[in-house]
């Protein structure tokens, strides 16, 4: 059974907006994912994780050579990790290939979505049967003129598909059967601008009611064509959001764009969803209406999330200030490229 967020909710503002249905939640059944980087020196056990709101921060990052292909086999010794253009002294590095992984799967089921649902129904469910094991969890969330929540955290992909598969387009209209697609059609409350398509929100959601308290790799996954209309957050705040929780965002750009107005048309999500894929450390990946296309995203965005290093480093700079670090990574060889976040929020310690 879904958790709703109604639009009604979201009329109340931005505090309203988390309190009603996902603080119902109960925790996460399944214990969440631990690292499995070497433990630390006896010396240094007093020092917890970033994610415990110390001071050692993980960064997590993919290496790929001139020709796109990843790099899996490099050392403490072939890469530095600057913030704020500062070389940092590393204490751990470490190839990630089997931590535990903590997915969310973020369906966009507006109007705009009615004839490509389907096809991500059946490639997504095939995608969780590839990559969830053992230790891993995984949620599943639409969003459209409300964010549902469909399938809490699980290790069961036969549980995911099943609420993938029970998805329906909504347009506050009768499933897509009247009102406006995409743009919140339908007798509905409203203030303003119609609300349509709560992905910004969808995504802060994700950040701060699922994410925040897991540890190790993290990782959404939005299923889209990247437009927003009516979230009550901006962009800039769901980015910021992901960035504080350390989750990668991976976009799959997926559009019916017949709904568009044509093929040569497109749409226009394009820059948004570029711009929040690469300041979490995630990628964009454009596959159109195409099944092929779809099938080799989603076997991308597997091969990275199973070929990632974690470098863990205390700062040199120890203020917990609550200011933004820009993070950079250098892998030294022939034209490598690195995927990483673009920094992280120095947060102090929360009581």
């Amino acid at each position: 059974m879904s958790v709703r967020l109604g639009v009604a909710a979201l009329l109340l503002g931005l505090p309203a907006l988390f309190a009603p249905g996902w603080a119902q939640l109960a925790p996460s059944p399944d214990a969440p994912p631990v690292s499995t980087a070497p433990a630390p020196a006896d010396d240094e056990q007093s020092v917890a994780t970033f994610k415990l709101q110390v001071n050692l921060v993980d960064v997590f990052f993919t290496v790929k050579d001139k020709g796109g292909n990843l790099v899996p086999h490099l050392t403490k010794d072939d890469c530095n990790v600057l913030e704020d253009k500062e070389p940092q002294k590393l204490k751990n590095f470490v190839a990630e290939t089997n931590q535990p992984l903590t997915l969310g799967i973020l369906l966009d089921t507006s109007g705009s979505q009615e004839r490509v649902l389907p096809l991500e129904q059946q490639v997504g469910s095939q995608f969780l049967e590839r990559i969830l094991r053992q230790k891993d969890e995984a949620f599943l969330l639409s969003f459209d003129v409300n964010v549902d929540l469909l399938q809490d955290f699980t290790n069961s992909a036969r549980q995911l598909s099943h609420a993938m598969n029970k998805a329906e387009i909504n347009t506050a209209g009768g499933n897509g059967a009247a009102g406006i697609p995409g743009a919140g059609g339908g007798t509905i409350p409203s203030i303003g601008a119609p609300k349509g398509t709560l992905l910004y929100d969808a995504v802060y959601l994700a950040a701060n009611e699922k994410m925040t308290q897991e540890t190790g790799r993290k990782a959404m996954i939005l299923l889209t064509d990247g437009e927003d209309q009516g979230s009550r957050v901006k962009i800039g705040e769901s980015i910021s959001a992901a960035q504080r929780s350390n989750v990668l965002v991976y976009v799959i750009l997926i559009a019916d764009r017949g709904f568009y107005g044509g093929f040569n048309m497109g749409y226009y999500g394009y820059s948004a969803m570029k711009k929040m894929a690469e300041e979490t450390g995630g990628r964009l990946i454009d596959v159109g209406n195409n099944g092929k296309k779809l099938e080799a995203a989603f076997q991308q965005i597997e091969d990275e999330l199973r070929t990632q290093y974690v470098a863990s480093y205390t700062p040199s700079n120890s203020k917990l200030d609550g200011t933004f670090r820009h993070l950079a990574v250098e892998c030294r060889g022939d034209g490598m490229k690195v995927q990483v976040r673009k920094g992280y929020f120095a947060t102090p310690p929360s009581n």
